[in-house]
């Protein structure tokens, strides 16, 4: 196994440790089956069938990822993005689930289009260090505060935390999988373990599978509902893969994750779901020792499990998997030591991505904001020849983007 197509011992790992960090990922991101189905309902889908889609995207993007791009990320559809889906795509445009649905392959193609040429790793060489490290630090605090709000202050979580940076500070193998089975346990004992939730049925799901079109829909609409989507992927995703492979020290597999990632897209929407992305709780993982595909191929495994033990998973606790998101998200966080606070045409707009991701809990707005600043700032101190002239371009779509919304 060691010597198959995985390479576990090129990249000094073992099938155990990849094992591990797979089903510590899942269990990080299992909420999203119910959260997205939710979410998607709100657009007119059957929460059964939006719950199945769910599942089906995110096993789909996750064996994406492990066979082309051999990398511990996991793919789930995206929270902010679903958001974009249900409320701005239906409920303010007007679209049918079906159209929005649409929306999400035809911007996946367009992902594709720029991850297979040079293009995507133009955009990466071309974003300043300052941009890139902020967008990893603000994703650090974003899962900081999804793990503070999934910890809910009580007792339970406390001590589950404190078990967690103990066990993390003696490096002990397998850290997050005991946190979150020692976390169920100590829930149990205060009574706060969550019931069992109603299943999901493979039935419901036809009802979503291949319901995508772009039929019906005025171009006037689905035009800019496609630029934005494409927008808010192709940058979103760039910083998410970046900031992950950086911290796997893998950054060598970026072309491909990236190609992973844009497939991922078109096989969600195909599958029914809004888009995938490149999960922010892949840090999990990877703190966990996960190297390898071996670690999204356990996590897209193991999705397809949901549809008989989706109850009992959702009775993992969120005072279990707060601690993981609250210490790899303070680990994250620590990037802010590698920028500089000398120049603050630089300085600032990375301050901009790293207050307002976790703020207004957007991943694509605070990309934008540093975005849009940056070559407004160095232009306003008389260095707008230090700005590349796609920076120029790319900072005035994110401004149409927003001003679209």
């Amino acid at each position: 196994m060691n010597g198959g197509i995985f390479k576990l011992r090129e990249h000094g790992t073992t099938f155990v440790k990849e094992l591990s960090a797979g089903m510590t990922g899942f269990l990080t991101v299992i909420y999203i089956i119910a959260v997205n189905g939710m979410i998607l309902s709100e657009a007119g889908m059957p929460f059964e069938a939006a719950a199945a889609a769910t599942i089906v995207s995110a096993a789909a993007g996750c064996l994406i990822m492990a066979f082309w791009a051999n990398a511990p990320i996991i793919v789930v559809p995206g929270m902010g993005i679903n958001a974009m889906f249900t409320y701005t795509f239906v409920n303010e445009m007007g679209m049918t689930w079906q159209q929005a649905l649409g929306v999400t392959v035809i911007a996946g193609f367009l992902f594709m289009a720029v991850a297979l040429t040079p293009l995507a790793g133009k955009l990466n060489e071309i974003v300043p260090a300052a941009l890139k490290e902020a967008i990893t630090i603000g994703l650090g605090l974003f899962l900081i505060v999804i793990g503070v709000q999934k910890a809910g202050f009580s007792l339970a979580a406390f001590m589950t935390l404190a078990l967690a940076v103990f066990l993390f500070w003696r490096k002990v193998p397998g850290t997050f999988i005991w946190v979150i089975l020692a976390g169920t346990v100590i829930a149990w004992l205060f009574g706060t373990l969550p019931a069992p939730a109603s299943g999901v049925s493979l039935e419901s799901y036809l009802a979503v599978f291949g319901a995508w079109t772009f039929q019906g829909v005025s171009p006037f609409v689905m035009i800019p509902a496609v630029f934005s989507l494409t927008m808010v992927l192709l940058f979103e995703n760039i910083g998410l893969v970046h900031g992950h492979l950086e911290l796997a020290g893998q950054p060598e597999k970026f072309k491909r994750s990236v190609q992973a990632n844009a497939a991922a897209v078109v096989a969600s929407g195909i599958a029914g779901s809004s888009a995938n992305v490149s999960a922010v709780e892949s840090a999990a993982p990877i703190a966990s020792g996960g190297r390898t595909g071996l670690v999204p191929l356990t996590a897209g495994l193991l999705f397809p499990a949901a549809f008989i033990a989706a109850p009992y998973l959702n009775m993992v606790p969120g005072s279990a998997i707060a601690p993981i998101l609250i210490i790899i998200g303070s680990l994250m966080a620590l990037n802010i030591r590698r920028l500089s606070f000398s120049d603050w045409s630089e300085t600032v707009p990375a301050l901009a991505i790293i207050a307002i991701i976790p703020l207004t809990s957007s991943i694509a707005d605070g990309i934008a904001a540093g975005f849009i600043l940056y070559p407004i700032l160095k232009a306003t101190r008389g260095r707008f020849r230090e700005v590349p002239v796609p920076m120029y371009i790319i900072a005035v779509l994110f401004l149409m983007n927003t001003m679209i919304h």
